[in-house]
C-alpha cells in the first residue's frame, strides 16, 4: 500500500527531475561565480559617487568601508597599494568619487566595489575636509596664540622651505637682497603633488633637527613658501604632517603659501603668516638702509645727551663752587694749626734730649769698674755653689761607690722594685763604666713566668 504524503509533489523527501524543469541544478559555488562573470561582465570599471562611511584600515594595509547616499549603500575595499595612494586623510564623511571594479564576495554573498583610485568629489568636499581637519587640530591646541614665538629682528641664516625651481625662491632672494642681505639655506622639496607633504614635513623637522656650532648653520628662521594657485595645488600644505612639523618646530616659522586670498592650515600652525613669498622676505628682516638710519639717530640723540649731561654737570659744579668757601678760608685754621703743632714738636724735641741726657749721666756714674768687678765675683761663687750641688745629686754618683741603676731591656723605664724585675725578666745593669745584660729567674735555673705543672689529685 502505498503512502499517499509520499506521492504528493510538495511532500516529497528525496529530490527528483521533474517533467518540464528546465533549472539545471547547480552548487552554491557554481551560482556565486556564474553571479560574480555576470556583475563583473555587466559593469566593468565604474565611478561612483557618494559619502564615506565605516572607514577602516587593517594591519595589513588594506582599506575597507562603505560608499553611501540617501538612499542605498555599497561596501568598497582598497588594496594596500592603492590605500597608501590616496591624495587626502580619508575619513568619514568625506563626499568623493571612487573609480574601480564591481565584483561579489562570494564568501558573504554580497556585491562590493574594488577600489584603485579615491578622489574629493569637488571643492566643496576638500572644503568640507578642510574645516573638519581645521577644527580638529585647533582643539589640540595647536593654532593658538600662546604658541606663536616672536621672530628674531635681525636673522643670521635664514631657512627655505620651496621649490628649487620656481619664482618663489628667487623672489625670496631678490627682496632679501634689496632689504638685509642674510645668509639664505634652501631645503628643495615639492609644492604640490604625491609625496609633497612628507617632503615639506621632512624639510622642516630637518631644518630643526640641525645643531648649533656644527658645519652647516642653524637657521635663526624659517620660511615655508609656494606660489599661487587652486585649493587642490595647495592642498599639501594643509595636511596634517606637515601642519604638525610647522607647529612643533623650535624655530620661528613663517608660511607664505600662495597668493593674498589663499589660506591654508599651515598658515594657522605657523609662528606669523605672510600674504606672499615676497611680503615673507620683508617680514623676515628690516631694511638695511632703515636700520643705519636708526642707528645713526640714536647715535646723533646719544651724543646730544651726553654732551648737554656735560653741559649740565659743568653748571651745577659752576653753581658750587661759587656757594663754597675760598680756599684758603678752609685751610686757614688747619696750617695755622699745623704750624702751632710743629714749634709744638720742636720743643718737645728738645726737651726729651734734655731728659735723656740728664739720665744717662746719672747711669754712667754707677758704671764704675769696681761694682762691676764686685758683681762679677758675686755671680761667680753662687754658680760654684750650684756646681757643686749638681755634682751631688748627679744620678752616676752611686755608680763610682759600687751601685748600679736596673731598666727593663729595651726601654728606658728604671726598674725600682723585685715585682717589676720579675715581670721584665730581661733587664739591663748600668754600672759605672757600662750596661750589662742580666735575666731575672728563680732558683734552678727557671723563669718567673713559667707556670708549675699540676699536683696529681688522690683519688
Amino acid at each position: 500500500m502505498s503512502d499517499p504524503f509520499l506521492d504528493t509533489p510538495s511532500g516529497r523527501l528525496v529530490a527528483e527531475a521533474m517533467p518540464g524543469d528546465n533549472a539545471p541544478e547547480m552548487s552554491v559555488s557554481e551560482l556565486s561565480m556564474r553571479l560574480k562573470r555576470v556583475v563583473e561582465g555587466e559593469f566593468g570599471r565604474v565611478r561612483i559617487r557618494g559619502e564615506i562611511s565605516g572607514w577602516k584600515r587593517a594591519a595589513s594595509g588594506h582599506a575597507y568601508l562603505c560608499l553611501k547616499d540617501a538612499d542605498a549603500v555599497i561596501d568598497g575595499v582598497m588594496w594596500r597599494a592603492a590605500a597608501s595612494a590616496i591624495p587626502f586623510a580619508a575619513q568619514d564623511g568625506i563626499e568623493v568619487i571612487a573609480t574601480g571594479k564591481l565584483t561579489t564576495y562570494p564568501g558573504r554573498s554580497k556585491y562590493q566595489v574594488v577600489i584603485d583610485r579615491m578622489e574629493l568629489a569637488g571643492e566643496g568636499a576638500l572644503m568640507a575636509l578642510f574645516e573638519k581637519l581645521k577644527a580638529r587640530l585647533a582643539g589640540e591646541g595647536l593654532f593658538a596664540p600662546e604658541r606663536k614665538k616672536r621672530l628674531p629682528f635681525m636673522p643670521r641664516v635664514i631657512g627655505v622651505v620651496t621649490s628649487p625651481t620656481g619664482a618663489v625662491i628667487r623672489d625670496i632672494l631678490h627682496r632679501l637682497e634689496d632689504r638685509f642681505p642674510s645668509h639664505v639655506l634652501l631645503w628643495p622639496v615639492k609644492v604640490q603633488g604625491e609625496g609633497a607633504a612628507a617632503e615639506v614635513a621632512a624639510a622642516v623637522r630637518g631644518f630643526d633637527a640641525i645643531q648649533p656650532g656644527g658645519p652647516v648653520p642653524r637657521p635663526d628662521l624659517l620660511i615655508v613658501a609656494r606660489g599661487g594657485g587652486s585649493i587642490e595645488d595647495l592642498w599639501a600644505f594643509n595636511e596634517e604632517v606637515v601642519v604638525r612639523a610647522v607647529a612643533d618646530c623650535s624655530i620661528p616659522v613663517i608660511s607664505a603659501v600662495g597668493h593674498e586670498t589663499d589660506t591654508s592650515l599651515c598658515d594657522f600652525a605657523a609662528d606669523l603668516r605672510a600674504p606672499t613669498p615676497t611680503a615673507a622676505a620683508e617680514m623676515a628682516v628690516p631694511v638695511l638702509a632703515d636700520v643705519r638710519h636708526t642707528l645713526a639717530t640714536l647715535v646723533h640723540r646719544t651724543e646730544r645727551c651726553v654732551r648737554r649731561y656735560h653741559e649740565r654737570a659743568g653748571e651745577r659744579l659752576a653753581a658750587l663752587v661759587r656757594v663754597l668757601p675760598r680756599r684758603d678760608a678752609l685751610l686757614g685754621p688747619q696750617r695755622q694749626r699745623m704750624d702751632d703743632l710743629g714749634a709744638r714738636l720742636d720743643r718737645a724735641l728738645e726737651r726729651r734730649v734734655t731728659v735723656a741726657r740728664s739720665q744717662l749721666d746719672r747711669s754712667a756714674g754707677a758704671l764704675r769698674p769696681a761694682m762691676l768687678d764686685q758683681r762679677l765675683t758675686s755671680a761667680r761663687h753662687r754658680y760654684e755653689g750650684l756646681s757643686r750641688h749638681l755634682d751631688l745629686v748627679h744620678p752616676e754618683l752611686p755608680l763610682k761607690k759600687g751601685y748600679a741603676w736596673v731598666e727593663a731591656r729595651g726601654t728606658r723605664k728604671v726598674i725600682g722594685t723585685a715585682a717589676e724585675a720579675r715581670t721584665a725578666q730581661a733587664v739591663t745593669l748600668h754600672f759605672q763604666d757600662g750596661p750589662v745584660d742580666a735575666r731575672v729567674e728563680r732558683a734552678g735555673g727557671k723563669p718567673y713566668n713559667e707556670s708549675k705543672p699540676e699536683q696529681p689529685s688522690l683519688l
